[in-house]
């Protein structure tokens, strides 16, 4: 049975990877250190989901099993603890580690600095010096659509030059890009990026904009509409994501020719920002009162994935049509918060 380490567990896409991989029969170890970015009370109840209580999800370094299954087990750690990390990956023998952790948020990135540097630099190193010292096969790890910046070619290639960061956020996720290659070239292990594109759907973030527009229309406050409404993002629902991801990792054979990889991972279809909200107000039977503001800084115009070579390389096909995706968002909104 293949052992995984799924850091950011508690996390959105972490939480929904990491219960997939169960189902499917693997053994998984999540990592998360459950930080007060957004309300841990929704980290906590993912965790529920995956059969680990908060009292045992609380205490730092303590590795917990699932009462759903044995083949879950879960650790609350930084990655930035230098010492109890490596003991991590001398306790269990991990043959992928998939690193969803980081200090998310591209307009927090300018407020509080610090704090992604810490995770996703620092973190991400001592991460990629486990895995070299403990001959991890692959390291599987999140990247951004952020790093295109104010790429202006549509749609955004790999291949594009993304040498301009517009975020704090975008700059540590190409940075994690640029370590990954280099322990790639000097060790000879696997490392595989997934630019994420907006990703969306149920136990989402309450700072991604599904939330905070469901929330605020169920709750009759007004939404606040960036630039005007002339954006356009690359939405993709977890389960085409998760999908993704999956078959990345149950791939029987490594190409060790092709030691460093890098991929695009969104719906490859924008939507319109405004047609985004109208599908929210179907769904709510509410229309939303509308604050119109202008540009934040570090956003950007439109966002939109060439995932040709994930389909090559990966038979990647993301089906989910907005229209599913939002309803099932707002059904477990709905449920959730009652």
């Amino acid at each position: 049975m293949k052992q995984i380490l799924v850091t950011g567990a508690a996390g959105f896409i972490g939480f929904h990877l990491s219960k997939y991989l169960v189902d499917q029969g693997y053994f998984v170890v999540g990592l998360d250190n459950i930080n007060d970015y957004y309300d841990v009370n929704l980290k906590y109840d993912r965790l529920l989901e995956l059969g680990i209580t908060r009292s045992d999800a609380s205490e730092f370094n303590n590795i917990s099993t699932s009462s759903n299954s044995g083949n879950f087990k879960f650790i609350r750690l930084n990655l930035e603890d230098r010492e109890n990390l490596p003991k991590l990956f001398k306790e269990y023998n991990f043959e992928l580690v998939c690193n969803l952790a980081a200090q998310a948020g591209v307009r927090y990135s300018i407020e509080n600095p610090e704090s992604y540097i810490d995770s996703n630099v620092v973190g991400f190193l001592n991460l990629l010096e486990c895995c070299r010292h403990n001959n991890i096969v692959h390291l599987l790890y999140a990247s951004s659509s952020s790093v295109y910046g104010q790429n202006e070619k549509i749609p955004f290639g790999t291949e594009d030059n993304v040498d301009h960061p517009i975020s704090l956020y975008a700059a540590t996720k190409k940075s994690n890009e640029l370590m990954a290659y280099t322990y790639s070239h000097l060790y000879g292990f696997k490392t595989t990026g997934l630019r994420f594109f907006t990703v969306y759907g149920p136990w989402g973030r309450p700072d991604m904009a599904m939330f905070l527009f469901t929330d605020a229309i169920l709750n009759d406050r007004p939404i606040k509409v960036f630039n005007n409404g002339n954006l356009e993002r690359d939405f993709t629902y977890i389960d085409d994501i998760v999908e993704g991801v999956f078959k990345i990792i149950d791939k029987k054979e490594i190409d060790s020719s092709k030691n460093y990889s890098l991929y695009n991972i969104g719906n490859s279809k924008p939507v319109k920002l405004m047609d985004f909200i109208s599908e929210i107000e179907n769904q709510t039977g509410i229309v939303a009162k509308k604050e119109m503001l202008p540009m934040q800084p570090g956003d950007v115009t439109k966002t939109w994935a060439d995932v040709s070579a994930l389909q090559i390389d990966y038979n990647y096909k993301p089906e989910t049509s907005v229209e599913e995706g939002v309803s099932n968002f707002v059904k477990w909104y709905k449920n959730y918060y009652k």
